[in-house]
């Protein structure tokens, strides 16, 4: 089972590596998210080299289904979402994982 790397295990280790105080690193990890959401919000694409891309796409408004009622059509509106798409370096490692 896959583990999950939650922002204080990132905190641990990067100062753990760089010999700073946990303090120090949380505040430069939190700037970076609080960066890079920022950035997605004003419509703008985060590339981050090697890993990859954060971009802002458009959903078109849809007709869906009321699950309790199959016969009755529920309008979803357009929206904004995040899309990843990964960068090629990062896809070659993961792609190892089924080797």
């Amino acid at each position: 089972m896959a583990k999950t790397l939650t922002k204080r295990d990132l905190v641990n280790k990067i100062a753990a590596e760089c010999q700073l105080t946990q303090i120090e690193v949380f505040e430069i990890v939190q700037q970076t998210v609080d960066i890079i959401a920022n950035t997605l919000a004003e419509g703008d694409r985060v590339v981050i080299r090697n890993f990859g891309t954060f971009q802002i796409k458009t959903v078109k408004p849809k007709v869906g289904r009321n699950p309790k009622n199959p016969g009755q059509d529920v309008p979803i509106p357009a929206r904004s979402v995040v899309k990843f798409k990964v960068g090629k370096e990062l896809k070659e490692r993961v792609s190892k994982l089924t080797k």
